[in-house]
């Protein structure tokens, strides 16, 4: 499965928190990051994952949530949709 989390610094970042993100990613070998923007405007990041379901993705945002706010999809590639119409 395919996440896209949209996220907000809750405070200014830090190079420990950084340094954090990159451990609890890294903690998670069913997980693997397929990107990793900082960007400009509403969310100050974005996170493209590939885990096996929504429980792995959820424990892992848990662990940063107390300074990073996350709003996560669940992304289906174009040509999987388009066979469901």
């Amino acid at each position: 499965m395919i996440f896209v989390s949209l996220n907000r610094f809750r405070g200014k970042a830090t190079k420990e928190d950084i340094e954090r993100t990159n451990k609890v990613l890294a903690s998670e070998p069913k997980v693997k990051v397929l990107a990793f923007y900082w960007t400009f405007g509403r969310y100050d990041s974005i996170l493209i994952l590939e885990a096996p379901n929504e429980n792995t993705v959820m424990k892992i945002l848990m662990q940063v949530g107390d300074y990073v706010a996350t709003e996560t999809m669940v992304a289906i590639p174009r040509e999987e949709a388009i066979k469901l119409l």
